[in-house]
């Protein structure tokens, strides 16, 4: 037999070899090969032992020894949450930080459900409204100041270059680290062109406040060199502004998912082995699970039908307004409600893997798609 099953394996390769999880004995991790006469099936998928008293082991706890395929915390966000850049999809890193393409913030990967809004939006929106009333000022006194005639222009020179510094150096912060890790990383972008611009203006005006001498009588207007500091604070509050505005846009869009997310239920009740039943967390049912679904109660996790019956309104997920009657063999999806009968369902997909958790990650993906639009605006920047 083993001849045989030499020489079959020696004229056709396999078409489809098991990937090496599967070649390994997942109760003592040797390496075992699909001649192993110790098989066995579990969910589908075949796993191969080196010995019988492997195979007893596993047979008895078969999850005990798949933690790989069903992590306890799937749903729970982990310490290291994955980050993502909204333009640049291919940016990933552990923890928030910027963008080192377009400067941008990174934003969780997916949605988690706890509810503090995102600390640049925070940060941005004290920078904005702290600095908005020296931008009006410096703006009006630039643009009116000589009609309004409150202090000669030299002084309204320096008054200007007093009320303008903070917005430049506080306000604008965030934008001028952003304009120096463009250059550091080579890739210029609309952080290079705003940090430029608002510098330039701001020192060129600084040198014309405190050293007016240097400069050519021709650059001499109503008694003194003329200054941009409006034009620099005007960019940054009105960057800020927009900086507002986006991410405030984004984060209800995160909004809506955590709200879809929420759809499922925090707990599962769960039946174990000998028949007594507890409420487990929903990031704590693992795959084979049998969980009671009682009446009026939310589906936990996508799974099977192992015994009662029942109608599911499954409106949630396609729309329809009449409940779907299930019965054991029928497919159920998390968080549709089950409405008059109690259920016994197996769990067959939790955590990421559940309908839900996908559209979800759809959704995500699809709003950080960059518009063709943007590669083109930042290869002009």
């Amino acid at each position: 037999m083993d001849m045989h099953a030499h020489h079959h394996h020696g004229s056709h390769p396999p078409a489809e070899p098991a990937s090496p999880k599967d070649l390994k004995d997942p109760v003592c991790g040797m390496t075992v090969t699909e001649q192993s006469e110790h098989k066995l099936t579990h969910e589908g998928r075949p796993y191969y032992f080196c010995s019988a008293k492997c195979q007893g082991k596993f047979a008895a706890n078969p999850l005990q020894y798949l933690v790989s395929t069903a992590p306890e915390d799937a749903a729970q966000e982990p310490a290291g949450t994955i980050y993502t850049c909204p333009m640049h999809p291919e940016v990933l890193q552990v923890g928030p930080g910027s963008c080192p393409l377009c400067g941008m913030a990174l934003e969780p990967e997916l949605p988690s459900l706890d509810d503090e809004e995102n600390p640049e939006l925070v940060d941005f929106r004290r920078r904005f409204w702290w600095t908005l009333p020296l931008t009006v000022v410096v703006t009006v006194l630039a643009m009116f100041g000589h009609r309004l005639g409150f202090f000669d222009m030299a002084t309204q020179t320096w008054v200007e270059l007093v009320l303008s510094t903070p917005v430049v150096l506080w306000a604008g912060l965030p934008f001028f680290q952003r304009w120096a890790q463009s250059i550091a990383n080579k890739s210029p972008n609309m952080w290079t062109l705003i940090g430029t611009g608002t510098g330039a203006a701001y020192l060129y005006s600084v040198v014309a406040t405190v050293a007016p001498g240097i400069f050519p009588s021709s650059f001499v207007s109503m008694g003194r060199v003329s200054v941009y500091f409006e034009a620099a604070v005007v960019i940054i509050s009105l960057t800020l502004l927009g900086q507002l505005l986006e991410l405030k846009a984004r984060s209800q869009t995160s909004a809506a998912l955590k709200a879809l997310l929420g759809l499922a239920p925090k707990t599962a009740r769960r039946i174990k082995p000998d028949g007594t039943e507890e409420d487990v967390p929903l990031s704590h049912v693992h795959v084979g699970d049998s969980l009671r679904v009682r009446p009026g109660e939310k589906v936990p996790v996508d799974g099977v039908v192992l015994e009662g019956r029942s109608s599911v309104d499954e409106s949630m997920l396609t729309g329809e307004p009449i409940p779907v009657s299930k019965g054991p063999g029928d497919k159920l999806i998390g968080a549709t409600l089950n409405t008059s009968g109690a259920l016994v369902m197996r769990s067959e997909r939790v955590g990421a893997q559940t309908m839900l958790s996908q559209i979800v990650q759809l959704v995500a993906q699809a709003q950080r798609s960059r518009a063709p639009m943007q590669s083109m605006a930042d290869a002009v920047a």
